[in-house]
């Protein structure tokens, strides 16, 4: 359990208070490339300058799968959701194998019970709601991506992680 907690805390230096946009939360509500409701992905600025993600999704693929946040706000399920864009990269390599890595929308993998249901919550300090290079509320918006495998956090550009299974267009809640 502690190295999964290790995994899923980044543990860089936190943002400066200008830019924490305090209190902003934004929300994605998944669908499948079969266009089915999915759930959601919730994403809340703390005041300590991270972004707390909460994850609840059902109907899916038991075992590991990539996640990420990918540069465009777009989910076109008839694409196979190429719309999104690549990764969120901001300059950085894909995975936290990489020198120049982690993208700011890499997360980690997230693994999906037999049950089909994935819930997870986790804290990153590469992105936030609405300032700097990693935003997500940016000018063309940002998506959630859950792939098909699991991500090898190493390979470039995006970590072999496979199809691209569900997406959610991110919309500023508060």
């Amino acid at each position: 359990m502690r190295m999964l907690t290790a995994t899923l805390f980044s543990a860089a230096m936190l943002l400066p208070a200008a830019a924490q946009d305090e209190g902003a939360s934004a929300v994605a509500r998944m669908v499948t490339a079969q266009e089915q409701d999915a759930g959601t992905v919730t994403f809340r600025q703390t005041p300590s300058g991270m972004l707390h993600v909460t994850v609840e999704m059902t109907g899916l693929a038991p075992g590991p799968h990539g996640f990420h946040v990918h540069e465009k706000g777009e989910c076109d399920a008839a694409g196979g959701f190429e719309s999104a864009g690549g990764h969120l990269a901001a300059g950085k390599d894909h995975g936290v194998d990489a020198q120049n890595g982690p993208h700011p929308g890499d997360f980690p993998n997230v693994h999906v019970g037999q049950d089909g249901v994935l819930k997870v919550e986790f804290y990153t300090d590469r992105l936030t709601i609405a300032e700097g290079d990693a935003a997500l509320m940016d000018d063309d918006g940002s998506a959630v991506m859950l792939h098909e495998h699991a991500d090898d956090h190493a390979s470039q550009p995006s970590g072999e992680a496979g199809g691209r299974i569900a997406c959610g267009v991110v919309a500023q809640s508060s």
